[in-house]
Order: C-alpha cells, then sequence, then structure tokens
C-alpha cells in the first residue's frame, strides 16, 4: 500500500457520504419493482404497474443525482444494474405471466423468462462495453437494442390498453405471449435506438417542448393508460427512423474517412452528443 505524501490526507475505507443518496434511490427504485410484484400476486394490476413505471422514474434520477453530487462509485453501478435487472425484468416478467401468460403455462412462462433473462444479459452487455472505446451507436448518441425500463413499458403496452379499454380479447396469451418475445429480443438486439438522453433542442422550439412536456404531465394525470399506450406506440414508430438516422450517420462517417477527415467531420453536433447511458 502506497504511503501518502507530506501534507496529503490518507484516503478513508468505505463509501463517501455524498454516494449514499443515488445508492437509496437505486434502492428505492428496486423495493418499487418487487412491490409490483406483491401487487401482482394479489391481483392488483394497476398496482403492480404503477409500481415498475416508479421504477423506471427513479431508475431515470438516480444516475443524476450520482453525478450532481459527484457520488458516482463502482458499487453504484453494480447496484443500479441489478436493480435494472430485477425491475425490468424480472418483475414485469411475473407480472404479465400472472396477468395473462399463466393461462397458457408452458409457452408462456417461455416468453416470461425470455423477457427476464434478455432484460439481464442486456444490462451485461452494456457493463461488458462500458470501458470499449469503439462502439459506433454510441459514439454516434443512440443506444443498442431498447434500455431496459424502455422495454418494460413495452412489454405491458397490452396491460396498459386492457386498463384503458377493459378489452377482454387483450388479455389472451395467444396475443400476449408473442408480444413478449418480440420486446424480450428487441431489448438484445443490435437496432440503434434513440437516446433521448442525447438529443438536443434547437432554441427556437424549446417554448414548444416546454409546452409538450405539459400536456403530457397533464395527459399522464387525468388518462394515465391511455397516454401510457399511445406513448409505447409512438416510442415503437420511432424505430425505423432511429435506424435510418444511424445508417445516415455511418454512411457520412464513411465518405469523410475515405477523404482523409476525421470520423465526425461533416457529422452534425446534434449527432456527436455524450455519450448515452442505458
Amino acid at each position: 500500500m502506497p504511503m501518502p505524501r507530506r501534507g496529503q490526507r490518507p484516503p478513508r475505507p468505505g463509501l463517501p457520504l455524498r454516494s449514499i443518496a443515488p445508492n437509496a434511490v437505486t434502492a428505492l427504485a428496486l423495493c418499487s419493482g418487487l412491490s409490483g410484484v406483491r401487487f401482482g400476486i394479489a391481483g392488483q394490476w394497476e398496482l403492480a404497474v404503477t409500481m415498475v413505471l416508479v421504477a423506471g422514474v427513479l431508475d431515470g434520477i438516480d444516475g443524476r443525482i450520482a453525478r450532481l453530487l459527484h457520488g458516482e462509485s463502482r458499487f453504484g453501478a453494480e447496484l443500479d444494474s441489478l436493480s435494472d435487472a430485477i425491475s425490468f425484468g424480472v418483475a414485469p416478467a411475473l407480472i404479465l405471466y400472472l396477468w395473462s401468460l399463466v393461462a397458457m403455462p408452458r409457452l408462456g412462462w417461455m416468453c416470461a423468462l425470455m423477457l427476464a433473462v434478455f432484460c439481464a444479459l442486456r444490462l451485461a452487455r452494456f457493463n461488458a462495453n462500458i470501458d470499449v472505446e469503439e462502439q459506433p451507436h454510441k459514439s454516434a448518441g443512440f443506444l443498442t437494442g431498447v434500455p431496459a425500463p424502455t422495454g418494460a413499458g413495452l412489454a405491458m403496452l397490452p396491460m396498459f390498453l386492457w386498463m384503458a379499454t377493459g378489452e377482454p380479447f387483450l388479455r389472451s396469451p395467444y396475443l400476449v405471449a408473442p408480444w413478449v418475445a418480440i420486446v424480450a429480443l428487441l431489448l438484445v438486439s443490435s437496432l440503434p435506438t434513440y437516446s433521448w438522453s442525447s438529443m438536443r433542442l434547437r432554441r427556437t422550439v424549446r417554448f414548444e417542448a416546454l409546452a409538450t412536456v405539459v400536456v403530457l404531465g397533464a395527459a399522464l394525470v387525468s388518462a394515465p393508460w391511455q397516454t401510457l399506450s399511445i406513448v409505447s406506440f409512438i416510442y415503437v414508430l420511432t424505430m425505423p427512423f432511429s435506424a435510418m438516422g444511424f445508417a445516415r450517420i455511418r454512411r457520412l462517417r464513411a465518405m469523410h474517412q475515405a477523404g482523409g477527415a476525421t470520423p465526425t467531420s461533416g457529422v452534425p453536433r446534434s449527432h456527436v452528443p455524450p455519450a448515452p447511458t442505458a
């Protein structure tokens, strides 16, 4: 162990206090996801879905709190991945199985397993590639595949529609099982998807963006399941555009590399943002 220099305090063992806040938020997200399973066992489907959605909100702010407090740590990163695997993989899989897939035990359980395991595989792939320098999707401001919280929301789209309309056919395992399997495959796919944290708005549309957020918030309060269904459909519709956008950036990079320019020369700055997160 190296000796500290004169006038330099020796490092203190343990976690710094500033790392407790983001880790506490991550733990709350884990508790929320597991609570969704508890409500699903009791047949309280709205509360079960709400708990998974709350876990998604908490997952979206724990990293920002860590960066704000300079409390990033390896422990926090590992805890976040474990929390995501349970809250957005295991919990939605069990809720969907109890809600619909239990009527088709073998195939339904296989699809539920796909969702849980593929979510864990996605998170493992993300962690393994953190220190990899050459990541075409990441450097262009895209994610590889559907992120875990978004995948959980997409997997529960039949539940959103069922709670919004009350149509019994939406609960059919013959509809839910293939949809869950498709979402599971999207989690581990190489499809480039938009990273919302990497997108930059033009100054001329900031007011419109703020107004859109207000309208969206009001819609979530007054008609949550209808709004979540529409948002899920819109996200699915963005996938072809994200794939075409990444293909365009890749062509631009190839042209400039062939011309001897730097890989990001000629690519709009809005498409070369800071590194996105999973």
